[in-house]
């Protein structure tokens, strides 16, 4: 009687450990299974995961060690507000666009990678587009530019 007790004494745990890789694993993982949606920016096709729930916010872009250029994240909040975001865990230099209600640029952020400074929308808004460092550049957008997708449609009427 005494072997299986002790067995189980060293199986246990090991047992446990190994149950628990999957879920560290997945802690940094990125998030590549989140629905998206079509935006536009006059001709420019945006493909965008869409982070709706406080996880997929909180995750966002993290442990990405790359991103195709059409590719971003947008980032819908319930509720317009200062929206403030940092790059911990983020391993891809990102520009952070701060989009209001009707899909106007309000300002543009550029985030070095694995940094925590602040960057904030310059006033409220619930939605922030995340793309690939110099891509709104590269394509003359700037605070004012209107992107065009099925969120802001609503808010155009």
């Amino acid at each position: 009687m005494r072997a299986p007790l002790l067995l189980l004494r060293f199986l246990l745990p090991m047992a446990l450990a190994v149950a628990a890789l999957p879920l560290a694993q997945a802690q940094n993982a990125p998030q590549l299974d989140l629905a998206r949606v079509e935006l536009s920016a006059g001709m420019h096709r945006i493909d965008a995961q869409v982070a709706r729930t406080p996880g997929e916010r909180q995750t966002g872009l993290m442990h990405r060690k790359t991103m195709p250029p059409q590719e971003g994240m947008l980032f819908v909040f319930d509720q317009p507000g200062v929206q403030c975001f940092w790059m911990k865990n983020t391993l891809l230099p990102l520009t952070a666009a701060f989009v209001a209600d009707d899909g106007t640029v309000v300002n543009l952020a550029d985030m070095q990678p694995e940094t925590t400074d602040s960057h904030c929308s310059a006033k409220p808004v619930r939605y922030v587009l995340e793309m690939n460092q110099g891509w709104f550049k590269s394509r003359g957008i700037k605070a004012g530019f209107k992107l065009s997708g099925p969120m802001f449609a609503s808010a155009r009427r």
